[in-house]
């Protein structure tokens, strides 16, 4: 079983990714309170939702020639100093439109963090990456734990939301000094340099894989374990079509966690029975199940394929909404809210980590493409969960959730047979510690 390592620039990517969990879960709670102080409707401050989904298209969009220019790991802190500067003015600002800028900028910025993170990861870590990138995402989900119950703190002490924007731009500011402090270096000490078609080499053996992806700048992410690195790739340097196929899930799976953010509140009233305060903090369960089951995946993720556990963590979400649907009472509920947290969590870091590894050498294009499946599951699947729910209540419209899963399900078998052939005119590449001989023919490994 491969072996993940910790160093700096591990924990580095891990904070950064936590501290923009700490605003992205703190938000869902502050939309309402937000529209109470702008005395707006339910749909006029959802509009704040529809920022987060702009933002993301910008972040894509920026990404990867901001990376080529300044490198992976600069991005990633000007991502972070971005989201200060937007945490900053939603804070202070009042007015809509002015709220509504702000929002983009903080998902702008928010999108490039996360870009950030997953590539520097990725090459990182090489073969392990998804363990890494799950890990990662546990630190991002334990941050969102803490953001909601600390604005509820902040309001109930009659000092509002907005002292919690505050704490953001300080922790932001204190992993930036931590991090000059102990002198931990971004991994690519120079930009990255634009994709060419040039830049496909063959990948070598896991064991060696790390320390070269490690050293060398911009170089090809290795691939996970079960994923052939650059599986399928274009001759003109484009991404390949494996990665289209987990593209579509992302935003697929990105559509079921963004329904449950907005919506779940009101199930709970409505069908379970619950206060609206009880109900809003019990959202705090399906991050919690998230959290958990983020720490639980990193290991399974060394152990395990990736296309197999996503099916496992589909399979999860499935029971737990099926507990959460059904139950009449709210103990009940919440329990079916955990279990499908603990689904969920790794939904991302594994369609992700798949993503990078088939795009070889255009792992920047690759991430900042990914932010655009975030921006049309956040813009797209809410408002169709609510328009369907004007017209037949919150509960009966949940029902679209089952489907969301299953046509993830049928993406990742797709997924699982797209990467099934290896490129020709590479070596074999030992997979999940079975030792094979190098062959100029093509070879097939098992997802």
């Amino acid at each position: 079983m491969p072996r993940l390592t910790h160093d700096r620039t591990t924990w580095l990517a891990y904070s950064q990714l936590a501290l923009w969990g700490f605003f992205l879960y703190g938000f869902g709670p502050v939309v309402p309170l937000l529209r109470d102080e702008q005395g707006t409707s339910a749909a006029v401050a959802g509009l704040h939702s529809t920022a987060i989904a702009v933002g993301a298209l910008l972040g894509g969009a920026l990404f990867a020639p901001v990376a080529r220019r300044i490198g992976r790991g600069r991005a990633a802190w000007l991502g972070l100093a971005g989201v200060a500067v937007g945490v900053t003015g939603f804070g202070t600002l009042r007015p809509l439109p002015a709220t509504l800028a702000a929002v983009v900028v903080i998902a702008t910025f928010g999108m490039m963090v996360i870009s950030g993170v997953n590539v520097v990861l990725t090459a990182h870590h090489g073969p392990t990456a998804p363990a890494a990138l799950t890990e990662a995402n546990a630190a991002c989900a334990g941050m969102g734990i803490l953001a909601p119950l600390l604005i509820g703190a902040t309001v109930d002490a009659g000092l509002g939301w907005r002292p919690v924007m505050a704490v953001e731009v300080g922790l932001i500011a204190l992993l930036a000094l931590a991090a000059l402090t102990f002198r931990v270096r971004p991994p690519a000490a120079s930009p990255v340099p634009a994709v060419s078609p040039a830049l496909s080499v063959p990948v070598a053996s896991p064991e060696h894989a790390v320390p070269a992806v490690a050293s060398r700048v911009g170089g090809p992410p290795a691939a996970p374990t079960g994923v052939p690195a650059g599986a399928g790739r274009t001759r003109g340097g484009g991404l390949p079509r494996p990665y289209w196929i987990a593209w579509v899930l992302m935003a697929v799976t990105g559509s079921i966690e963004v329904c449950l953010s907005l919506w779940t509140a009101d199930v709970l009233r409505s069908h379970a029975g619950l206060g609206a305060g009880a109900a809003s903090a019990a959202v705090a369960a399906i991050v919690g199940g998230m959290f958990l089951g983020r720490l639980a995946g990193g290991r399974a993720a060394l152990r395990y394929r990736p296309v197999p556990l996503l099916l496992v963590a589909l399979a999860v979400s499935l029971t737990g909404f099926a507990v959460f649907w059904v139950a009449p009472v709210g103990w009940l509920a919440v329990t079916g809210l955990v279990v499908l947290g603990l689904g969920n969590a790794l939904h991302y870091p594994l369609a992700i980590s798949i993503a990078l590894a088939v795009a070889g050498p255009a792992a920047d294009k690759a991430a900042g493409w990914s932010s655009y499946s975030m921006g049309v599951g956040f813009g797209i699947a809410p408002v169709a969960l609510g328009w369907v729910a004007d017209g037949v209540g919150s509960h009966p419209a949940f029902l679209l959730l089952p489907g969301f899963i299953a046509t993830a399900a049928l993406l990742t078998l797709r997924l699982g047979r797209a990467l099934r052939p290896h490129d020709h005119d590479r070596h074999d590449v030992r997979q999940a510690g079975v030792s094979r001989r190098a062959q100029p023919a093509t070879s097939h490994t098992s997802i």
